[in-house]
């Protein structure tokens, strides 16, 4: 054998070792994402069961700040370096990462077959014939309460807005309790746990959304003013100086014993539950009278998406086709009570608060956050003015006809309605 001839067999066996091993070496996926508070979870539950069901992929978790995750990924994408897999905040946001060819179209995964057109319509083209996220999960809105200060001060679960306010008198009259947690700096809070929460008793839900849409309602109409006025009568219940009051102010007031009432999200339990010494209860948006129709927001929340970009798109379809899977949504709904899965197989669910969330959709019509659908796309954003007029209202800087009529006029600067 000649000389040249074993240093060819040599050096091709070194490449064959090689490329062997290389094989052989792990495919890391990172997730981006926005809920720094399920770092754990991701860590000790979800990942875990993914790994030892798909040995050779490693995933990572790396969340960012909820305010800055949009512009944050969004510099990420641009420069290259964003994660293989994105969580999907809902409707208008991720359909423009779509548009924009930074989300892979996965109408045809594995699994998608799981969800319904409701579920997933939150992360579809206009047209529906595109999805580019999975669905995860929804939350509710409603109000959790201290049950230890209602069993003390003998008060019942209010189910009108009249009872509502007399259950809120009397916390008030008594002293011992702020009667509702909730703060108007931080703007989102007052139009989430309040204008979100409230409002579709008085817009009936869906079939004032979708009016609002086609230019059939306008927000200055008695129905999407009603909410607001109702808005204007919280200032006295919300406590000194909430005016400066932030979002974790509000879940720590509460937590710690010192408000009996907290405007939710159910995205709440799962921190209350570590954090709050008293048991808990749970109570829908009250109804303007007995007998009425109750609707809830439950709005579609989380979703997961693949970057077109990334470089392992198969073993991230892998692990979407998971995500899509009963197994992770059952795994997913307990680790995080209080977001619901959007898979139809039905989950159970260990969280009595949890429970009591979930068992509203039995009795109540839902729907989603009447801002998030096709009516953010512009400027001034319907979404973000809604925060500010919500607070405004609350603070009396703006009487609800006028903040109804801003955000009127600002929807009508750019919005003009499908004929």
């Amino acid at each position: 054998m000649t000389t040249k001839l074993l240093t060819a067999l040599l050096l091709g066996t070194s490449i064959l070792g090689t490329t062997g091993m290389a094989l052989a070496e792990d495919v890391t996926l990172n997730i981006e994402s926005w809920r720094g508070d399920d770092l754990t979870i991701w860590k000790d539950k979800l990942i875990p069961a993914f790994e030892a069901k798909n040995p050779g992929i490693k995933v990572v978790f790396a969340p960012s700040a909820p305010t800055e995750y949009n512009a944050a990924l969004g510099a990420k994408l641009a420069a290259g370096s964003a994660g293989d897999l994105i969580t999907c905040r809902p409707f208008d946001n991720s359909l423009e990462l779509f548009k924009k060819g930074n989300l892979a179209d996965l109408s045809s995964l594995p699994g998608m077959e799981n969800f319904s057109p409701v579920a997933k319509s939150a992360w579809q083209t206009d047209d529906g014939k595109s999805s580019f996220c999975v669905p995860m999960a929804s939350v509710i809105h409603g109000f959790i309460y201290n049950k230890d200060a209602f069993d003390k001060l003998g008060l019942k679960v209010p189910t009108t807005m009249d009872e509502f306010y007399a259950v809120l008198d009397k916390i008030k009259a008594d002293g011992t309790y702020i009667p509702m947690a909730m703060g108007t700096k931080d703007l989102w809070e007052a139009a989430t746990m309040g204008y979100q929460n409230i409002g579709p008793n008085y817009w009936k839900g869906e079939e004032g959304r979708l009016a609002l849409i086609k230019g059939e309602q306008k927000l200055t109409d008695p129905q999407w003013v009603a909410p607001y006025k109702e808005l204007a009568k919280w200032k006295p219940y919300l406590g000194d100086g909430f005016e400066a009051q932030t979002y974790p102010d509000s879940q720590n007031l509460f937590t710690l014993g010192r408000a009996a009432i907290y405007p939710a999200g159910s995205w709440e339990i799962g921190l209350f539950n570590t954090q709050a010494q008293f048991k808990m209860g749970a109570f829908p948006p009250p109804v303007q009278k007995a007998g009425d129709t109750c609707y809830i927001s439950d709005h579609t929340d989380i979703g997961m998406g693949l970057n077109a970009a990334s470089k392992h798109p198969e073993e991230a379809k892998k692990f979407l086709a998971w995500v899509a899977s009963p197994d992770f949504a059952t795994i997913y709904a307990n680790a995080l009570p209080g977001f619901f899965s959007l898979n139809s197989t039905p989950v159970k669910m260990e969280d009595p608060l949890a429970q009591e969330f979930v068992s509203w959709r039995g009795k109540c019509k839902s729907t989603i956050r009447s801002t998030y659908q096709i009516l953010s796309r512009g400027t001034p954003n319907l979404e973000n003015e809604t925060w500010v007029e919500s607070a405004n209202v609350i603070n009396g800087t703006d009487t609800p006809e006028a903040a109804a009529k801003k955000l009127q006029d600002g929807l009508d600067s750019w919005y003009k309605p499908a004929k």
